[in-house]
C-alpha cells in the first residue's frame, strides 16, 4: 500500500463498498502522511479496513479510485498493462480493432474502464492520450509503455493533456509526442467506411467526436433525399454520413473557422462536395436568417454546463436552441438533438426539448432515444459516466 493514508468518516465508506470511484473531500476524517497532488493514497474505513487505492487531489473530488479492496494493486507497469489490455480486448470484441472499415475508436473511457481521469483515443496507428487529473498526468510514461505493449503496430503516442490537466498540478504542460513523431502528412482515418481527416495536434478534444459514431449511422438511414442542416458541425461527421447516404443537400454550420475548414475537407473526401456548403457563423444567427427549410436538422452543441451551478442556464439554452430548430424544420422533418452536459440528465434534457416544442407550437414524436457508443462504456457503479443524451423527433 502507499505511504499516505486517507481515513473516511463514519458512514462515508458505503459508496466505496459499492465501488463508486470518487471520494469527496467532505467524506475524509483525516489524512496521514505527506502527499502531493497526483500521488497514490490508501483509503481506509473508520475501523482501519483497507478499501482501496487511488490518486489524491485537493478539491471536491479528493481521491479517484484505481482499485478496490485490501489486495488493491498499486499502479505500476503491470497494473497499467493489465488495465489497457482489458480495455483493448473489449474493443476487439466490439469489432473496432484491426479492421479497415473502422480504425478510430476510444480505448479508455475514464471511470468506464477503471482509469478515472484518463481518455485514450486511437486513430489508425496513433494513440492520443488526454489526462484530466494530476495522477494520470504523472503516470504518462507508464501509460505510454503499456500502450506499446498492448496495441499491435502502434506508430506514435500523442499527449494532449495541456488543456485538461489541472493547471496548478502541471504548470507549463505542453502537448507533444510521448512515442514516435508526426508523419508530416494529413491524417485520414475511417469510420464505418467513411474517410475523415483528423487533426489531433490542434483540433478540439482529441481531434474527432468519436462518441457520435452510432448516431451518425442512424442519421444515414434517414438522410437519403433530404435537405440536411448540421449545426455545431465541428469536423462535419454527420455531414459526411448524410452526403454519402444520398442527401439532396447538406449545410454545415460552426462558429469555428478551423472546424469549417476541416468540414469542407471531409466533404471533399466523400467526392460529393457539390451538394455541400459550409458556413463559419453563429448557429443561432444562421438559423434566424436562413430562408431554407430543412428536412433533417442536427443540433449537437458543446456542453452548455460543466458544473451544477450552470445547469439551469444550460436548460434554458437547450430550450432556446431546440425551439429554433423546431421552427426551422419542414413539416414531417426529423430533428436529431443532443446534450453532452454531464450534469443535465436525460430526463431534464427531454423536459427542455418538450418546453421547446410547446414554445414553437408544433407537435413532435420521439422516434429514438440516443446515447454514447459501446467504446464509451459506463461503469455500473458510476452512472455519472453516461454523459451523452440524444433524441430523434418527427416534427409535424
Amino acid at each position: 500500500m502507499s505511504a499516505a493514508i486517507v481515513t473516511l468518516k463514519p458512514g462515508k465508506d458505503q459508496s466505496l463498498r459499492r465501488r463508486h470511484p470518487w471520494v469527496f473531500s467532505g467524506a475524509i476524517a483525516r489524512l496521514q502522511g505527506e502527499v502531493t497532488e497526483g500521488e497514490v493514497v490508501t483509503v481506509q474505513a473508520p475501523n482501519g479496513e483497507v478499501l482501496g487505492v487511488g490518486h489524491y487531489a485537493p478539491g471536491s473530488i479528493a481521491v479517484r479510485m484505481l482499485d478496490f479492496g485490501p489486495d488493491s494493486q498499486l499502479p505500476d507497469a503491470t497494473f497499467w498493462e493489465g488495465r489497457l489490455r482489458n480495455a483493448y480486448q473489449l474493443r476487439q470484441g466490439l469489432g473496432l480493432t484491426g479492421t479497415g472499415n473502422t480504425n478510430v475508436y476510444r480505448l479508455t473511457h475514464a471511470e468506464g474502464d477503471g482509469v478515472p481521469g484518463l481518455i485514450i483515443d486511437v486513430y489508425g496507428d496513433t494513440a492520443v492520450v488526454q489526462t484530466h487529473s494530476a495522477g494520470m498526468y504523472k503516470a504518462r510514461p507508464l501509460i505510454a509503455a503499456a500502450l506499446q505493449a498492448v496495441i499491435p503496430g502502434l506508430r506514435a503516442i500523442y499527449d494532449k493533456s495541456a488543456e485538461t490537466v489541472p493547471a496548478k498540478a502541471a504548470p507549463g504542460a505542453q502537448n507533444g509526442y510521448l512515442f514516435g513523431e508526426s508523419s508530416g502528412q494529413e491524417h485520414v482515418v475511417h469510420e464505418n467506411g467513411h474517410p475523415f481527416a483528423v487533426d489531433w495536434e490542434t483540433g478540439q478534444k482529441t481531434g474527432f467526436f468519436i462518441d457520435q459514431r452510432d448516431n451518425r449511422s442512424l442519421l444515414a438511414r434517414y438522410a437519403p433525399g433530404r435537405r440536411v442542416l448540421n449545426t455545431f458541425c465541428y469536423t462535419g461527421g454527420f455531414s459526411s454520413y448524410a452526403l454519402q447516404a444520398g442527401a439532396a443537400l447538406v449545410h454545415s454550420v460552426d462558429s469555428s473557422k478551423r472546424a469549417i475548414e476541416l468540414t469542407e475537407r471531409n466533404a471533399v473526401l466523400t467526392g460529393l462536395e457539390s451538394k455541400h456548403a459550409a458556413y463559419a457563423e453563429d448557429v443561432f444567427s444562421f438559423m434566424k436568417n436562413s430562408q431554407e427549410q430543412y428536412d433533417l436538422i442536427v443540433l449537437d452543441p458543446p456542453a452548455f454546463a460543466k458544473h451544477l451551478s450552470a445547469r439551469h442556464n444550460a436548460l434554458m439554452g437547450y430550450k432556446r436552441l431546440n425551439a429554433a430548430g423546431i421552427r426551422q424544420i419542414a413539416p414531417g422533418g426529423l430533428l436529431f438533438t443532443f446534450s453532452c452536459s454531464q450534469v443535465v440528465s436525460a430526463e431534464l434534457f427531454e423536459g427542455a426539448v418538450l418546453a421547446a416544442a410547446i414554445e414553437a407550437g408544433r407537435p413532435a414524436r420521439i422516434l429514438h432515444r440516443l446515447t454514447q457508443p459501446a467504446d464509451h462504456p459506463v461503469s455500473l457503479f458510476h452512472p455519472e459516466g453516461a454523459y451523452l443524451k440524444g433524441l430523434v423527433l418527427a416534427v409535424e
